[in-house]
């Protein structure tokens, strides 16, 4: 599917499942081809169809990425409200998540502006001892060239979406 033509349904799926999980998935395969899915709360998309993250705690998937850089992003909308309503409905009313395929690139400085919206993102919980002990030291990112999407389909109640 093209990824241009969904862009914004794209963006949409891909912040309801960040606000209602508090992440998403990356997904990268090491040296013997065994898969590895790591949450990463610090994923933000931009316009031209690429994203980053934070790169902290990810020594798996950093490794990963040296020896094939090609990864999978997944965001799923996990909200109780969400679901009940839809499994009611029996139908979505917009689309319950997706999955984004694409190269990561070289561990770079964030930028101060990249700093301001991690800052922006974790700000409500800056007080709590545990965002202090993780969420304290951003100061590198990976980017990410997104190519192309697979929705996550329950084709009976999505047949309206995408």
């Amino acid at each position: 599917m093209e990824i241009s033509k969904y862009w914004n349904d794209i963006v949409d799926v891909v912040a309801k499942g960040q606000k209602s999980s508090l992440h998403c998935a990356i997904a990268s395969v090491d040296d013997q081809g065994m898969p590895n899915v790591t949450p990463i709360g610090t994923v933000f998309l931009r316009d031209d169809f690429s994203a980053y993250y934070f790169d902290s705690y990810t020594s798996q998937l950093a490794d990963n990425i040296q020896k094939n850089p090609h990864v999978c992003l997944m965001a799923v909308n996990t909200g109780a409200l969400f679901w009940f309503k839809s499994l009611f409905k029996g139908q979505f009313l917009s689309a319950p998540g997706v999955r984004l395929y694409g190269t990561a690139g070289e561990l770079r400085e964030a930028s101060l502006e990249e700093k301001a919206l991690i800052e922006k993102r974790i700000k409500p919980t800056r007080w709590l001892k545990g965002s202090q002990l993780i969420w304290s030291d951003f100061s590198h990112v990976r980017d990410i060239q997104l190519t192309s999407f697979r929705p996550v389909k329950y084709p009976k109640m999505m047949n309206h979406l995408w």
